[in-house]
């Protein structure tokens, strides 16, 4: 439980328009949420692993932006070709790269909102059929619809999430 304080994520086998719409209203809402649970830490804090051998809070806020674009990208290459393969990236090494251990969040707050506004007018556009339409992920050898990239995608903020309320919650915080 401790690696995934939000729960293990289970792909939708189905799509479903109420449950979607829910997913949709969490991505829309998430760098709200996501700012607010930050909010009062410190440079020092912000720089705190958020479990031992884990990325820092800035490091996962800062993969949190680097993610999400991608996601928005997927989204987008999914809706508009015929079944994309899409590029997997180092999201590890990514996390290393300066502006990934930055203790200035403010530019992936910037980008999280940005991102999350346009992720959630491109969904709120999906009917039933184009939630069907899929992208192609070499890793997982398997096609993703777009209504899972929703599910995946508020379930990776709120995991996130997670991990910095726990510690936030561990330290007293």
């Amino acid at each position: 439980m401790l690696q995934n304080p939000a729960g293990e994520y289970s792909p939708p086998e189905e799509y479903s328009p109420e449950i979607f719409l829910e997913q949709t209203r969490q991505i829309a809402a998430f760098p709200t949420v996501l700012k607010a649970e930050l909010e009062g830490l410190s440079p020092e804090q912000i720089l705190t692993h958020t479990l031992p051998g884990n990325w820092t809070v800035a490091q996962v806020v800062h993969h949190l932006a680097d993610s999400h674009m991608n996601a928005l990208i997927r989204l987008k290459l999914a809706l508009t070709e015929d079944n994309p393969q899409i590029k997997p990236y180092a999201e590890s090494l990514w996390a290393e790269l300066a502006d990934g251990t930055s203790a200035d969040l403010d530019p992936s707050f910037r980008i999280l909102e940005g991102v999350h506004h346009r992720f959630a007018e491109v969904l709120e556009s999906v009917n039933a059929s184009s939630a069907r339409r899929t992208y192609l992920h070499p890793e997982m050898n398997r096609r993703v619809p777009v209504y899972e990239i929703a599910a995946l995608y508020s379930w990776h903020g709120r995991h996130h999430m997670a991990h910095i309320h726990l510690l936030r919650e561990n330290r007293g915080w």
